[in-house]
């Protein structure tokens, strides 16, 4: 029997974040183990956002530590420590060069460019193929952005993440603007995303139980910037926890080894 005691891959302990005088984030603690994948869960204005700003490096914390693979953020170079966390998040979505072709926006991600100008070599071009193989856009490569449904713009950016070899992908929000044919098959690829056998550890940022595929395996949940329950996901995603995630009274039923919630009333359900 191994002894070894495994690291977390991501800790934030008791992270506060200040902006304008409001706190939007109240000692939240959360940490991603090797093997896991987490959903982070929350109505808007929950601090979600807040909290992968954070992570990004894109704003700095009031208080609180946030570790990744070990390294201290504000002791260890974070632009350095960031490519180690793949994101796919609108923001990045809206600033791809419409006349880029997907192979090259793959390549981009390995030196984290926007408008990739550089020769590529043949190494990064082995790659890219392969990585768009993986997220079935092989036949997209010499495509521009331009002409991509939004589907394929996500599986193309999740290919661009995964150039640089994260430890955490964090998918935001990913499923904005698909219809539901589009949405269900972006999620069946995440979910076969996830149990391929070099899979970084994911992280889902939604609003929609019906999103958590199987593959996720733990579910954080934020309510006004703090964590009202933390934990494996059939512990979480039940009907007291999300009555006090959403704050309405909330049902939780199962088929085929998804969830789905339904508002029973919208009279606010206690906090606690």
């Amino acid at each position: 029997m191994s002894n070894v005691v495994e690291s977390p891959v991501l800790e934030v302990r008791d992270l506060v974040v200040n902006r304008s005088g409001v706190r939007v984030l109240n000692g939240v603690s959360w940490k991603v183990m090797p093997g896991e994948h987490w959903v982070i869960l929350g109505a808007n204005g929950s601090g979600k956002t807040s909290l992968l700003s954070v992570l990004a490096a894109y704003m700095s914390p009031t208080s609180g530590t946030i570790e990744v693979l070990g390294h201290r953020f504000g002791e260890t170079d974070w632009r350095e420590l960031r490519t180690h966390l793949g994101l796919v998040s609108s923001s990045v979505r809206q600033m791809m060069a419409e006349a880029e072709p997907a192979l090259t926006t793959v390549i981009s991600g390995k030196y984290a460019m926007i408008e990739y100008w550089g020769k590529v070599s043949q190494a990064d071009r082995l790659e890219a193929e392969r990585i768009l193989k993986l997220v079935r856009c092989s036949h997209l490569a010499e495509r521009p952005w331009a002409v991509l449904s939004q589907g394929e713009r996500q599986r193309v950016l999740i290919g661009r993440a995964l150039m640089a070899r994260p430890k955490v992908l964090i998918l935001d929000e990913p499923c904005a603007g698909l219809d539901p044919v589009a949405r269900e098959r972006f999620l069946q690829f995440v979910e076969q995303l996830g149990r391929s056998r070099h899979s970084p550890a994911l992280v889902l940022v939604t609003h929609h139980i019906e999103e958590v595929m199987p593959v996720f395996t733990h579910v954080v949940a934020l309510r006004k910037g703090k964590v009202v329950a933390r934990g494996k996901v059939a512990e979480v995603l039940e009907n007291a926890t999300l009555g006090k995630v959403f704050g309405a009274k909330m049902r939780v039923t199962q088929r085929d080894g998804r969830h789905h919630a339904m508002v029973e009333s919208l009279h606010r359900a206690k906090t606690g």
